[in-house]
């Protein structure tokens, strides 16, 4: 069964449909905010089909970590052209996160090439991760050729170190893309910031109260932050996947920094909410104090369930980072890569996208 939505469509690649050649592409990672843009990216896309790939809800079916179930399952991908990997297996310490992950990436490409698929280019994402952040503060702005790379274990190292290999023996060319805390609408997602803050807004208004940002004055007025809107990733990605300019290139994909402060009063205007000053308390902690009010204004999401619905502790970590997160973006522009777009519009529209598909609730409305 397709994902909703989605259509099968075609550009230059071995096939031919007509007079037409055709890119066939696979998104490992379908229901996530990555591959649910690049999905609907793929879908309007002249010179493109694509197919999703998930462990519960896609054309393809599959358990990457499952190295027999995966390859059996691709065989109704032996015609895939390009790859766009935004798969992740979470949980565990670091080095269970490189092992599962890298395990994963290996068992999708060896059941590609398992099936015959003439496979030309791999597209992957990687994460601040692979410039330290995880390990404590990293100076910025973040520069593709930084180097020496931190220590690991980083499962994007050896997945990068992976598809390099593959390319020395003959197989696809692959390129990286690098964005920061990316911005989309899929629903059930726990590191959307977007949901965050709009169900945070909802439940403000809700309670009658301030819609205070939950964090530190450092970060709220000093530090510079950044995100990635999913749907500009998504057509960055398709330049990634075609441009011989990408081949065998790491890029940093973020749209430009701001400061929490402009960001949260301008958020606060546009949803008629009283700003207030910070107030740093852990939402992962004081949130679910609230679940009654989610009972109310939550009940006919498309997950109702409090616990299941928001990521708290993802909000978190990204209003508890009390440095500079700044990646340089020259070398994707001098590349040819230049699309870009306003953050602010970016949360604004995501969280309205999600309003709209009843991932969360509207600010202001309460259910009777």
């Amino acid at each position: 069964m397709g994902l909703p939505g989605v259509s099968k469509r075609h550009v230059s690649s071995p096939f031919k449909r007509g007079t037409d050649l055709v890119h066939k592409a696979l998104v490992a990672g379908a229901n996530g905010i990555i591959g649910k843009a690049l999905l609907e990216e793929l879908a309007r896309a002249p010179g493109w089909e694509a197919q999703g790939l998930s462990r519960s809800h896609g054309d393809i079916l599959a358990d990457l970590s499952d190295a027999p179930h995966t390859r059996k399952a691709l065989e109704g991908a032996a015609d895939c052209t390009h790859l766009f990997y935004a798969a992740y297996g979470s949980g565990g310490g670091l080095a269970e996160e490189d092992t599962r992950n890298s395990a994963m990436l290996r068992n999708l490409l060896d059941g590609l090439k398992h099936v015959g698929a003439p496979l030309t280019r791999v597209v992957l994402y990687q994460g601040a991760k692979v410039y330290g952040v995880h390990l404590g503060p990293v100076s910025t702005p973040f520069y593709e050729d930084e180097n020496p790379r931190p220590i690991g274990p980083n499962f994007y190292f050896t997945q990068e170190r992976e598809l390099q290999a593959r390319h020395e023996a003959g197989g696809p060319a692959w390129t990286i893309l690098r964005p920061d805390v990316v911005v989309g609408d899929a629903a059930g997602n726990a590191m959307n910031i977007a949901t965050v803050i709009g169900a945070y807004a909802a439940i403000c208004a809700a309670d009658q109260a301030a819609f205070r940002f939950p964090g530190s004055y450092k970060t709220y007025d000093r530090c510079l932050a950044q995100v990635t809107d999913a749907h500009a990733l998504a057509r960055a990605s398709l330049w990634a996947a075609t441009s011989e300019a990408a081949v065998g290139q790491a890029f940093n994909y973020v749209h430009a920094p701001f400061r929490w402060r402009r960001i949260w009063e301008r958020l606060a205007q546009h949803f008629g909410l009283a700003v207030g000053e910070p107030i740093p308390f852990s939402l992962a902690g004081h949130m679910p104090a609230l679940a009654p009010i989610w009972g109310q204004i939550g009940k006919h999401l498309v997950q109702p369930d409090f616990a299941k619905a928001v990521g708290w502790g993802f909000g978190d970590f990204v209003f508890g980072t009390e440095v500079d997160v700044v990646s340089d973006m020259t070398k994707i522009r001098l590349a040819g890569y230049t699309e870009d777009a306003d953050p602010l519009a970016v949360l604004i529209n995501a969280i309205e996208r999600q309003q709209k598909q009843g991932v969360i609730p509207r600010v202001g409305l309460r259910e009777g």
